[in-house]
């Protein structure tokens, strides 16, 4: 059994806890180290089973706080030598473990998948964690969805999926014109929309759960997000995340 939490999901701040009964890693770091701390205790997550940090790019939003949460807690921070190098030196980690691009890690008995993504960073990576026939992917930050993300989302079980704008809100919001050209674009990040296309198309058949996620808080809101997905519910446990407070605890 996978036990998984969006302990925060959104453009300021992003940490997905995806762990078994001894071993757990966290899915990048994106607030503060003392901030995750806090939502762990909340949910009853034991800290100590946390073995790594796996960022997937440097901005801030998904690494501000690995440095510190790595020095807390002892454990390695998993990145791309090139992400590394991107982030901000204040917030580069000093206890690194690198991995390639499409590498696979293994902790104990959780395999963590590596793959890229289209996403405006200098390599930009998705995982897929897999523990005892289970897999659960954290597919957030992504333009325009390529074969990895669809091949890798046909094996889950459980998706953290973008769901970040409504095309509408978008369009006719307060984002000056590169930056709205900046979302919406296949480097981007995927509307509602686009994540209900990309689930009913490659969703396999053991998919049961799919969890919305980095909500943007100017181009969309959790009642836009649902409805897109409205379509999908019968089939489905749709779970909305959030940025300000993290999910309950799912068994997976």
């Amino acid at each position: 059994m996978l036990e998984i939490c969006a302990l925060a999901s959104g453009s300021n701040g992003n940490c997905y806890y995806l762990g078994n009964e001894h071993t757990a890693v966290l899915i990048d770091a994106g607030l503060s180290a003392r901030q995750i701390q806090l939502r762990m205790t909340l949910r009853n997550i034991p800290q100590e089973k946390v073995k790594a940090i796996f960022i997937s790019h440097e901005h801030s939003d998904h690494c501000r706080g690995a440095r510190v949460l790595s020095k807390r807690l002892r454990i390695p921070v998993y990145l791309t030598r090139k992400t590394f190098l991107a982030i901000r030196k204040a917030e580069q980690p000093e206890l690194v473990k690198w991995f390639e691009a499409g590498d696979s890690t293994q902790l104990d008995e959780l395999t963590i998948h590596s793959f890229l993504k289209n996403h405006d960073a200098v390599e930009a990576c998705s995982f897929r964690v897999s523990y005892s026939g289970k897999e659960v992917g954290v597919m957030t930050d992504i333009g325009e969805p390529c074969e990895r993300v669809k091949e890798h989302l046909s094996k889950c079980h459980a998706v953290f999926i973008e769901s970040n704008y409504d095309e509408e809100m978008l369009l006719n919001g307060p984002y000056p014109y590169f930056l709205k050209r900046r979302v919406s674009s296949g480097y981007g990040h995927m509307s509602n929309e686009q994540s209900v296309q990309l689930v009913k198309e490659h969703a396999g058949d053991n998919l049961q759960t799919v969890l919305l996620s980095h909500l943007s808080g100017e181009n969309n809101t959790p009642e836009k997000a649902n409805e897109a997905f409205s379509i999908l519910a019968e089939k489905y446990n749709i779970i909305l995340t959030s940025r300000s407070a993290p999910t309950e605890v799912i068994s997976i």
